[in-house]
């Protein structure tokens, strides 16, 4: 998908502290068309990596169908190679307990008209990054305009 000014960029994210231990899901979502910046962090209570990983990608599309966009072109973008793939369908997913999370991100994506998954550097997803550390260091959920 080509990338334009009336795209949704969403950039998520998730971590642990241990694996499983602290856990939460962080996103930085920015719709230039409409000049809006969001930062959002949902703390998840003792969980694993992959698990905040993915709950990182239902917080984003979920926010982004909440701010009404969700007719808008949309770019996702992730540092996890393994859950960028597996929604990709280029690998299979083997955790059981992400199996539903799985399911819930494909209901969530019926709601967008194009929308592409993009592995990212992690240093390029620094936004959604702190949004998660935010989170684990508050032990508490946020939500930020910039």
């Amino acid at each position: 998908m080509a990338s334009t000014e009336n795209n949704i960029r969403l950039f998520c994210d998730g971590g642990s502290r241990g694996n499983p231990g602290p856990a939460a899901a962080g996103i930085y979502l920015e719709y230039p068309a409409g000049n809006l910046r969001l930062l959002r962090g949902k703390y998840l209570g003792v969980n694993t990596n992959n698990f905040a990983e993915y709950q990182g990608v239902i917080l984003g599309l979920s926010v982004a169908k909440e701010i009404g966009r969700s007719k808008t072109p949309l770019e996702v973008f992730l540092d996890s190679a393994l859950v960028v793939n597996q929604l990709n369908g280029k690998f299979r997913l083997k955790a059981a307990h992400l199996a539903e999370l799985l399911l819930q991100v494909k209901a969530l994506e019926k709601d967008f008209p194009t929308l592409s998954y993009q592995q990212i550097p992690r240093e390029k997803n620094s936004l959604a990054d702190s949004a998660v550390n935010r989170s684990l260091n508050s032990k508490g959920d946020f939500n930020q305009s910039l």
